[in-house]
């Protein structure tokens, strides 16, 4: 591969990842305003709220789910546990 077609692919790859980036800006345009578990009211303008609530994305469904922090821990809790018990079934 010459010099030109390099440039070329780089730029193809670039243009791709920019085409990837929009899809995912339009998502978070759908962010909600609450907890989709408790509705607890969620500020984007908090920083604090920003970094500690968990945003799960379903591009497939173009969802966009938003789950507060109390809320996350109880979901992973409850996983580990499910997951402990079939592994325990399993041995």
């Amino acid at each position: 591969m010459n010099r030109k077609q390099r440039r070329a692919a780089a730029k193809a790859a670039k243009k791709g990842g920019n085409e990837d980036m929009i899809q995912k800006v339009a998502l978070f345009g759908k962010l909600g305003e609450e907890c989709l578990v408790c509705e607890k009211p969620f500020d984007k303008k908090d920083k604090e709220m920003v970094m500690s609530w968990n945003v799960v994305v379903r591009e497939s469904e173009e969802k966009v789910n938003l789950y507060c922090p109390d809320c996350w821990s109880g979901a992973m809790e409850l996983i580990s546990e499910i997951k402990s018990e079939l592994l325990g079934e399993e041995e």
